[in-house]
């Protein structure tokens, strides 16, 4: 099985936020903490962005 990291500027365009956004959703415990790379480098595991994705849709539909 492989396992994709996305950098900040993909987890941005994948789910349509801001750093600055992500960060304090991060905070607050709704989005999933970056993972350390190297010394000055993070990622996110692809399978959290898109399990908090699929997440959001849920709750989405439950709502309409």
């Amino acid at each position: 099985m492989t396992h994709k990291v996305l950098r900040l500027p993909d987890v941005m365009d994948r789910v349509g936020l801001g750093s600055s956004f992500i960060y304090l959703l991060i905070q607050r415990d709704e989005f999933p903490k970056p993972m350390r790379l190297g010394k000055r480098a993070v990622g996110w595991p692809e399978a959290e962005v898109n399990a908090w994705l699929e997440e959001r849709l849920a709750e989405r539909e439950e709502l309409y």
